[in-house]
């Protein structure tokens, strides 16, 4: 056999293991067997169940039209794979391809590929999270049980945190008949992810189904009985909710923990990886065996200037498996970069959101068609001159338009007057995103600057 031949053979063999039985891990696998690997594949899940969708967790399953229990991701591909649930991985140990479970038990890689996603930010008050009737929503476990509680019909949901999950929440429990506060630090619901401007609609839209919004407020705390039911909300404005639900909804935390101390480059904002998916060291070389994918990826992206970005979307996680595990068994020459442009879709308050690109990014917005009035519009997002997002409200079919026009680099504004002919109070304005040192709910992209590290090396010459 050439030696050719012999690296060919060597790629498709050997040991993988994949940390995150999720849409990510599952995909990402469903590729390598497609693509040809034989040798043995390990997905290790922190979570008891088989990889399930997500997405009907806030809409379907919160209705009652579909079952948490049957929420489970359809197979693609035949695996021939050893599934190691309910346990999570506690360590890495790189020198040695050994990944290290809270059991105690190790599990040997000869490639490594970490789909470990992300967890709900919880209360910050322990005692208080503990409290029967205080939620949060990003497991199939952690549905079932809001749901349960919402079909008992509280007096009051109190949803703490505007984002993208929040606000559909809200929107369920509003459709369920259910009296719902939401309390949003920021100016406005969905502001982090879309800008003070769209922002504004979405307020306009919960107000308009009966949502008690209340913005620029802070729960400050929550109160239980003598029996440890929740019964009231403190909020920073000096008032109080009684309620007996409050679903937390302040963001999300990426699991990159249980890598504290390997050496590979992970932190608070994910874990580092080049455009092929290639895992960082800390010390900013690339690792020719770990490989990252999902919502812990923290990679760059050449249509955004190259900056680090972390995409908590549906569509992000499967084109990254589909990369990350196509050149984890391909020759240099055969691998390719993950240039997928960001996605994103939301049904809230009878209303399907929509966006391509990173609006957050966006220094400028315009509404090129409909109107904000009417609540069915698309804007567009400029960003140094050049078309950079797009989002819309009931109105998709411009989507796909726009996404080529962040591909290409289109001049923002747009030199054409408006795709529909609408040339009336066609002008930018500031997109009106809060200052990003502040925190806010629920952003879909994290955008992290340029570096594959959080460290950084200062140089001091010497004096003559």
């Amino acid at each position: 056999m050439s030696a050719d031949g012999a690296l060919e053979r060597l790629r498709r063999e050997g040991r993988i293991v994949i940390v995150g039985a999720s849409l990510a891990g599952l995909r990402a696998a469903e590729t390598l067997r497609k693509e040809g690997f034989t040798g043995s594949l390990t997905l290790i899940g922190d979570e008891p169940h088989e990889p399930y969708d997500r997405p009907p967790l806030s809409k379907q399953v919160l209705l009652g039209h579909a079952s948490a229990d049957h929420t489970e991701l359809p197979r693609q591909h035949g695996l021939d794979a050893q599934w190691r649930l309910g346990v999570a991985a506690a360590g890495l140990d790189m020198a040695a391809g050994r990944v290290r479970l809270d059991d105690g038990d190790e599990v040997e890689y000869d490639r490594l590929l970490i789909t470990t996603g992300v967890r709900a930010r919880p209360w910050p008050h322990p005692a208080e999270a503990e409290l029967d009737g205080v939620f949060v929503l990003r497991t199939r476990d952690d549905a079932a049980r809001l749901h349960r509680r919402l079909s008992a019909s509280p007096r009051r949901v109190l949803v703490i945190g505007a984002g993208f999950t929040g606000s559909e929440i809200a929107s369920a429990c509003r459709e369920r008949g259910l009296p719902v506060t939401v309390a949003e630090r920021g100016a406005a619901p969905l502001v982090g992810a879309l800008g003070g401007v769209i922002g504004q609609v979405a307020a306009e839209l919960q107000r308009a189904h009966g949502v008690d919004l209340r913005c620029g407020i802070m729960v400050t705390g929550l109160e239980g009985d003598p029996a440890g039911r929740l019964r009231r909300a403190h909020l920073s404005d000096g008032t109080s909710i009684d309620t007996d639900v409050a679903v937390v909804s302040l963001g999300a935390t990426r699991n990159t923990e249980w890598l504290a101390g390997s050496g590979l480059g992970a932190g608070p904002r994910g874990i580092a990886c080049d455009a092929g998916c290639r895992a960082f060291d800390v010390r900013g070389i690339v690792t020719d065996d770990i490989f990252v994918a999902g919502d812990v990826a923290r990679s760059p992206h050449a249509l955004f200037g190259y900056q680090f970005l972390s995409l908590e979307h549906w569509g992000n996680a499967v084109a990254q498996a589909a990369t990350a595990a196509h050149n984890m068994i391909s020759s240099s020459s055969e691998r390719r970069p993950h240039l997928w442009v960001p996605a994103f879709w939301s049904s809230q308050f009878g209303v399907n959101i929509k966006s391509v690109g990173v609006p957050s990014l966006g220094e400028e917005v315009i509404v090129a068609q409909g109107s904000l009035t009417d609540h069915r519009f698309t804007g567009v997002y400029g960003y140094q001159g050049r078309v950079i997002a797009a989002v819309s409200f009931d109105q998709t079919k411009w989507l796909e338009f726009y996404q080529r026009q962040i591909e290409s680099g289109a001049p923002f504004p747009p030199e054409y007057s408006s795709v529909d002919r609408r040339t009336e109070g066609l002008r930018p304005v500031p997109a009106d995103f809060p200052d990003p040192s502040l925190p806010t709910h629920g952003p879909t992209v994290t955008v992290s600057g340029y570096s594959p590290t959080d460290q950084r090396i200062t140089f001091t010459p010497g004096r003559g």
